[in-house]
């Protein structure tokens, strides 16, 4: 058999666990954000917003590997629902600073037990989803 033939065959992609394992993880998040109205995506921005409260636009998408055009929009369904606004920064009018309005930060405390929540149904002990983690940023960062 030929290594090319042999490329063709699922369990010899070894990546391709990782796809399935980020689809259901997004599933279990869903399932306890469904309870904020919030997506997966959105709560990732939240959690930044939750750590620094006011942030750039492109320091924000940096910082949860989302590009302007998908991330624009995100934005824009947080502001209409009301936990975020959008500003232009006063000595860069091209900058816009992203913050947390008050019920923004009381949402915090409704989304503060989500994580353990969902590390509970995800079956790894802290030494392997730290391993995980650090698996994960590696590849994140060879961009």
């Amino acid at each position: 058999m030929s290594d090319e033939s042999s490329a063709m065959k699922l369990e010899d992609h070894k990546i391709f666990p990782l796809y399935s394992a980020s689809n259901k993880v997004v599933r279990i998040y869903s399932q306890e954000l469904e309870k904020l109205n919030l997506t997966y995506t959105q709560y990732l921005v939240m959690l930044v917003l939750w750590e620094k409260e006011n942030i750039n636009e492109k320091e924000l998408g940096e910082k949860v590997f989302l590009k302007s055009n998908t991330l624009t929009p995100l934005l824009n369904k947080l502001v209409e629902k009301g936990y975020v606004r959008k500003s232009r920064n006063v000595s860069d009018i091209r900058n816009i600073v992203i913050s947390l309005t008050p019920k923004g930060r009381q949402l915090k405390e409704q989304a503060a037990d989500i994580q353990g929540h969902v590390a509970d149904k995800v079956n790894l002990n802290d030494e392997e989803s730290q391993q995980l983690f650090d698996l994960l940023m590696k590849i994140l960062k060879e961009e």
